[in-house]
Protein backbone atom coordinates (compact mmCIF):
# COMPACT_ATOMS: atom_id res chain seq x y z
CA UNK A 1 0.00 0.00 0.00
CA UNK A 2 2.78 2.65 1.06
CA UNK A 3 6.34 2.91 2.16
CA UNK A 4 7.61 2.01 5.78
CA UNK A 5 8.67 4.78 7.31
CA UNK A 6 9.59 3.09 10.74
CA UNK A 7 13.43 2.12 11.90
CA UNK A 8 14.63 -1.57 12.04
CA UNK A 9 16.75 -0.32 14.68
CA UNK A 10 15.15 -0.42 17.87
CA UNK A 11 11.04 -0.84 18.74
CA UNK A 12 8.84 1.56 16.38
CA UNK A 13 7.53 3.92 19.12
CA UNK A 14 9.49 3.12 21.39
CA UNK A 15 10.05 5.67 24.22
CA UNK A 16 13.32 6.72 26.03
CA UNK A 17 13.57 6.32 29.53
CA UNK A 18 12.38 8.78 31.85
CA UNK A 19 10.41 11.12 29.10
CA UNK A 20 7.29 12.67 29.81
CA UNK A 21 5.33 11.26 27.07
CA UNK A 22 1.81 12.87 27.77
CA UNK A 23 1.30 16.20 29.62
CA UNK A 24 -2.43 17.39 29.83
CA UNK A 25 -2.69 20.73 31.28
CA UNK A 26 -5.82 22.44 32.13
CA UNK A 27 -7.62 20.29 30.00
CA UNK A 28 -11.88 21.55 30.21
CA UNK A 29 -14.28 20.22 28.07
CA UNK A 30 -17.77 21.92 27.78
CA UNK A 31 -20.40 20.82 26.32
CA UNK A 32 -23.08 24.14 26.00
CA UNK A 33 -23.89 25.26 29.52
CA UNK A 34 -22.56 21.82 30.84
CA UNK A 35 -18.93 21.40 32.06
CA UNK A 36 -18.02 17.01 31.56
CA UNK A 37 -14.06 18.10 32.18
CA UNK A 38 -12.96 20.94 34.30
CA UNK A 39 -9.06 21.63 34.50
CA UNK A 40 -7.66 18.01 34.81
CA UNK A 41 -3.92 17.80 34.77
CA UNK A 42 -2.23 14.53 33.78
CA UNK A 43 1.34 13.24 32.71
CA UNK A 44 2.13 9.42 31.46
CA UNK A 45 6.20 8.95 31.25
CA UNK A 46 8.00 6.68 29.38
CA UNK A 47 7.77 3.01 30.99
CA UNK A 48 4.49 3.30 32.95
CA UNK A 49 1.50 2.40 32.74
CA UNK A 50 -1.54 4.47 34.03
CA UNK A 51 -5.05 4.45 34.99
CA UNK A 52 -8.31 6.81 34.63
CA UNK A 53 -11.31 5.46 36.71
CA UNK A 54 -14.30 7.07 38.28
CA UNK A 55 -17.85 6.26 38.09
CA UNK A 56 -20.59 6.86 35.41
CA UNK A 57 -20.56 10.02 34.03
CA UNK A 58 -17.22 11.29 35.36
CA UNK A 59 -15.74 12.46 32.14
CA UNK A 60 -13.18 9.37 31.12
CA UNK A 61 -13.78 9.05 27.83
CA UNK A 62 -14.74 12.67 27.31
CA UNK A 63 -10.98 13.24 28.66
CA UNK A 64 -9.54 10.60 26.53
CA UNK A 65 -11.31 12.46 23.15
CA UNK A 66 -10.06 15.67 24.15
CA UNK A 67 -6.68 13.76 24.40
CA UNK A 68 -6.86 12.23 20.25
CA UNK A 69 -8.15 14.99 19.19
CA UNK A 70 -12.38 13.55 18.39
CA UNK A 71 -12.87 16.85 20.96
CA UNK A 72 -11.01 20.20 20.93
CA UNK A 73 -10.80 21.46 24.33
CA UNK A 74 -12.66 24.28 25.46
CA UNK A 75 -9.76 24.92 27.46
CA UNK A 76 -6.28 23.86 28.07
CA UNK A 77 -3.50 21.95 26.21
CA UNK A 78 -1.75 18.80 25.66
CA UNK A 79 1.45 18.00 24.70
CA UNK A 80 3.01 14.44 23.66
CA UNK A 81 6.61 14.69 23.83
CA UNK A 82 6.85 17.72 24.46
CA UNK A 83 4.83 18.90 21.53
CA UNK A 84 0.87 20.92 21.73
CA UNK A 85 -0.92 18.26 19.72
CA UNK A 86 -3.38 19.34 16.70
CA UNK A 87 -7.01 19.00 17.15
CA UNK A 88 -7.20 16.71 14.34
CA UNK A 89 -7.11 13.22 15.10
CA UNK A 90 -5.57 11.95 12.19
CA UNK A 91 -2.70 14.22 12.85
CA UNK A 92 -3.10 13.13 16.56
CA UNK A 93 -2.34 9.43 15.28
CA UNK A 94 0.76 10.64 13.39
CA UNK A 95 2.30 12.59 16.14
CA UNK A 96 2.53 8.91 18.14
CA UNK A 97 -0.96 8.75 19.99
CA UNK A 98 -3.37 5.60 19.15
CA UNK A 99 -6.69 4.25 20.79
CA UNK A 100 -9.12 2.04 21.23
CA UNK A 101 -12.59 2.51 22.00
CA UNK A 102 -15.13 1.16 24.70
CA UNK A 103 -16.99 0.10 21.80
CA UNK A 104 -15.14 -1.97 19.30
CA UNK A 105 -14.80 -0.46 16.18
CA UNK A 106 -13.58 -3.22 13.81
CA UNK A 107 -13.67 -3.24 9.66
CA UNK A 108 -16.38 -6.50 10.48
CA UNK A 109 -16.20 -7.23 6.84
CA UNK A 110 -12.60 -6.96 6.19
CA UNK A 111 -9.89 -9.71 7.30
CA UNK A 112 -8.14 -9.71 10.15
CA UNK A 113 -5.19 -8.86 8.35
CA UNK A 114 -6.50 -6.35 6.35
CA UNK A 115 -8.09 -4.18 9.68
CA UNK A 116 -4.45 -4.13 11.03
CA UNK A 117 -2.96 -2.67 7.35
CA UNK A 118 -4.89 -0.03 7.90
CA UNK A 119 -3.44 0.76 11.56
CA UNK A 120 -0.40 1.37 9.01
CA UNK A 121 -1.19 4.48 6.57
CA UNK A 122 -0.04 6.87 8.82
CA UNK A 123 3.21 4.83 8.96
CA UNK A 124 3.71 5.20 5.06
CA UNK A 125 4.28 7.14 2.12
CA UNK A 126 3.65 5.60 -0.82
CA UNK A 127 1.57 8.09 -3.11
CA UNK A 128 -1.54 8.06 -5.57
CA UNK A 129 0.85 7.72 -8.88
CA UNK A 130 3.13 4.66 -7.26
CA UNK A 131 -0.38 2.90 -5.93
CA UNK A 132 -1.64 3.00 -9.49
CA UNK A 133 1.32 2.53 -11.68
CA UNK A 134 2.23 -0.35 -8.89
CA UNK A 135 5.95 -0.45 -9.33
CA UNK A 136 8.75 -2.01 -7.18
CA UNK A 137 8.82 0.76 -4.70
CA UNK A 138 5.11 -0.11 -4.15
CA UNK A 139 5.37 -3.59 -3.65
CA UNK A 140 8.51 -3.66 -1.48
CA UNK A 141 6.16 -1.19 0.72
CA UNK A 142 3.38 -3.82 0.46
CA UNK A 143 5.12 -6.56 1.64
CA UNK A 144 6.68 -4.66 4.48
CA UNK A 145 3.67 -3.37 5.48
CA UNK A 146 2.01 -7.48 5.64
CA UNK A 147 5.37 -8.25 7.31
CA UNK A 148 4.80 -5.90 10.15
CA UNK A 149 1.17 -6.22 10.11
CA UNK A 150 1.53 -10.08 10.67
CA UNK A 151 4.05 -9.19 13.53
CA UNK A 152 1.44 -7.97 15.23
CA UNK A 153 -0.66 -10.20 14.83
CA UNK A 154 1.46 -12.68 16.25
CA UNK A 155 2.45 -10.50 19.25
CA UNK A 156 -1.29 -10.50 20.40
CA UNK A 157 -2.09 -14.36 19.45
CA UNK A 158 -3.98 -14.25 16.33
CA UNK A 159 -1.80 -14.78 13.17
CA UNK A 160 -3.14 -17.88 13.04
CA UNK A 161 -6.42 -16.44 12.50
CA UNK A 162 -4.97 -13.78 9.59
CA UNK A 163 -7.65 -14.49 6.65
CA UNK A 164 -10.59 -14.87 8.80
CA UNK A 165 -12.85 -12.34 8.73
CA UNK A 166 -13.06 -9.79 12.20
CA UNK A 167 -16.74 -10.25 12.75
CA UNK A 168 -16.04 -13.80 12.92
CA UNK A 169 -13.79 -13.48 15.72
CA UNK A 170 -14.79 -14.07 19.78
CA UNK A 171 -15.13 -11.01 21.47
CA UNK A 172 -12.20 -11.19 23.46
CA UNK A 173 -10.88 -11.32 19.66
CA UNK A 174 -11.94 -9.21 18.87
CA UNK A 175 -10.68 -6.86 21.44
CA UNK A 176 -7.00 -8.06 20.80
CA UNK A 177 -7.05 -7.08 17.26
CA UNK A 178 -8.29 -3.64 17.74
CA UNK A 179 -5.32 -3.42 20.26
CA UNK A 180 -3.20 -5.00 17.17
CA UNK A 181 -4.43 -2.60 14.91
CA UNK A 182 -3.84 0.82 17.22
CA UNK A 183 -0.30 -0.66 17.99
CA UNK A 184 0.19 -1.09 13.63
CA UNK A 185 0.52 3.06 13.72
CA UNK A 186 3.54 2.28 15.90
CA UNK A 187 2.39 4.27 18.88
CA UNK A 188 4.71 6.04 21.62
CA UNK A 189 1.67 6.13 24.06
CA UNK A 190 -1.42 3.89 24.02
CA UNK A 191 -4.88 4.89 25.04
CA UNK A 192 -7.23 1.55 26.36
CA UNK A 193 -10.43 2.76 26.58
CA UNK A 194 -12.09 -0.26 29.03
CA UNK A 195 -10.39 -2.76 27.33
CA UNK A 196 -11.40 -5.85 29.51
CA UNK A 197 -15.19 -4.71 29.00
CA UNK A 198 -17.33 -7.99 28.83
CA UNK A 199 -14.77 -10.30 29.34
CA UNK A 200 -14.22 -13.24 31.49
CA UNK A 201 -11.81 -13.76 34.09
CA UNK A 202 -9.39 -15.70 31.68
CA UNK A 203 -9.78 -13.17 29.09
CA UNK A 204 -8.90 -10.24 31.32
CA UNK A 205 -5.82 -12.14 32.97
CA UNK A 206 -4.76 -12.52 28.97
CA UNK A 207 -5.11 -9.03 28.63
CA UNK A 208 -3.13 -7.75 31.46
CA UNK A 209 -0.05 -9.65 30.16
CA UNK A 210 -0.91 -8.47 26.78
CA UNK A 211 -0.87 -4.44 28.18
CA UNK A 212 2.60 -5.53 30.57
CA UNK A 213 4.34 -6.70 27.22
CA UNK A 214 3.29 -3.42 24.85
CA UNK A 215 4.59 -1.67 28.17
CA UNK A 216 7.65 -3.90 27.83
CA UNK A 217 8.37 -2.97 24.38
CA UNK A 218 9.00 0.95 25.58
CA UNK A 219 5.02 1.84 24.43
CA UNK A 220 3.25 3.99 27.64
CA UNK A 221 -0.17 3.33 28.37
CA UNK A 222 -3.06 5.48 30.02
CA UNK A 223 -5.78 2.70 30.69
CA UNK A 224 -9.48 3.64 31.51
CA UNK A 225 -11.49 0.51 33.23
CA UNK A 226 -14.16 -0.04 35.42
CA UNK A 227 -12.87 -3.40 36.58
CA UNK A 228 -10.89 -2.20 39.73
CA UNK A 229 -8.82 -5.49 40.05
CA UNK A 230 -7.67 -5.34 37.26
CA UNK A 231 -6.65 -1.47 37.13
CA UNK A 232 -4.58 -1.80 40.49
CA UNK A 233 -2.64 -4.76 39.39
CA UNK A 234 -1.75 -3.13 36.33
CA UNK A 235 -0.91 0.45 36.65
CA UNK A 236 2.30 2.11 38.01
CA UNK A 237 -0.18 5.54 39.30
CA UNK A 238 -4.22 6.16 39.21
CA UNK A 239 -5.93 9.06 38.93
CA UNK A 240 -9.36 9.16 40.00
CA UNK A 241 -12.47 11.55 37.86
CA UNK A 242 -15.33 12.45 39.51
CA UNK A 243 -17.98 14.92 37.80
CA UNK A 244 -15.07 15.71 35.55
CA UNK A 245 -12.33 16.80 37.95
CA UNK A 246 -9.72 14.77 39.07
CA UNK A 247 -10.06 13.86 42.63
CA UNK A 248 -7.35 12.08 43.61
CA UNK A 249 -4.13 10.43 42.01
CA UNK A 250 -1.23 8.07 43.45
CA UNK A 251 -0.20 4.55 43.44
CA UNK A 252 -2.90 1.65 44.14
CA UNK A 253 -2.53 1.89 48.16
CA UNK A 254 -3.33 5.60 47.92
CA UNK A 255 -5.81 5.74 45.94
CA UNK A 256 -7.92 2.56 47.19
CA UNK A 257 -7.51 4.33 50.89
CA UNK A 258 -8.07 7.58 50.29
CA UNK A 259 -12.00 7.96 51.67
CA UNK A 260 -13.55 10.12 48.75
CA UNK A 261 -13.12 7.32 46.82
CA UNK A 262 -14.47 5.17 48.44
CA UNK A 263 -17.61 7.57 48.79
CA UNK A 264 -17.69 8.10 45.27
CA UNK A 265 -17.89 4.42 44.35
CA UNK A 266 -20.21 3.62 46.93
CA UNK A 267 -22.37 6.48 46.07
CA UNK A 268 -22.22 8.40 49.22
CA UNK A 269 -22.02 11.95 49.29
CA UNK A 270 -18.66 13.94 50.57
CA UNK A 271 -17.72 17.70 50.47
CA UNK A 272 -18.25 19.42 47.40
CA UNK A 273 -19.48 16.44 46.14
CA UNK A 274 -21.78 16.93 42.62
CA UNK A 275 -25.88 15.90 42.96
CA UNK A 276 -27.57 12.91 41.18
CA UNK A 277 -28.99 15.75 38.88
CA UNK A 278 -25.76 17.19 38.12
CA UNK A 279 -24.08 13.91 37.13
CA UNK A 280 -27.16 12.66 35.20
CA UNK A 281 -26.45 15.86 33.20
CA UNK A 282 -23.05 15.27 32.19
CA UNK A 283 -23.53 11.66 31.20
CA UNK A 284 -26.26 12.97 28.76
CA UNK A 285 -23.86 15.10 27.49
CA UNK A 286 -21.10 12.98 27.01
CA UNK A 287 -23.74 10.83 25.22
CA UNK A 288 -25.08 13.07 23.39
CA UNK A 289 -21.81 15.37 22.31
CA UNK A 290 -20.14 15.24 18.54
CA UNK A 291 -17.33 14.78 17.58
CA UNK A 292 -14.90 18.04 16.40
CA UNK A 293 -15.72 19.24 12.71
CA UNK A 294 -12.32 18.16 11.78
CA UNK A 295 -13.21 14.60 12.14
CA UNK A 296 -14.65 13.01 9.31
CA UNK A 297 -16.35 9.81 9.60
CA UNK A 298 -14.20 7.07 10.04
CA UNK A 299 -11.70 9.57 10.93
CA UNK A 300 -12.08 8.38 14.03
CA UNK A 301 -10.04 5.44 13.46
CA UNK A 302 -7.14 7.79 12.75
CA UNK A 303 -5.22 6.05 15.59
Amino acid sequence: MTTDTTTKDATPGSNPPGETVLDARGVTMRFGGLTAVRNVNLTVNSGEIVGLIGPNGAGKTTFFNCLTGLYIPTEGEVRYKGQILPPKSFKVTAAGIARTFQNIRLFANMTVLENVLVGRHTRTKEGLWSALLRGPGFHKAEKASRERAMELLEFVGLDAKAEHLARNLPYGEQRKLEIARALASEPGLLLLDEPTAGMNPQETRTTEELVFAIRDKGIAVLVIEHDMRFIFNLCDRVAVLVQGEKLVEGDSATVQGDERVVAAYLGEPFEDAPGKDEVAEVEAAEAHAEPSKDTAPGKENDR
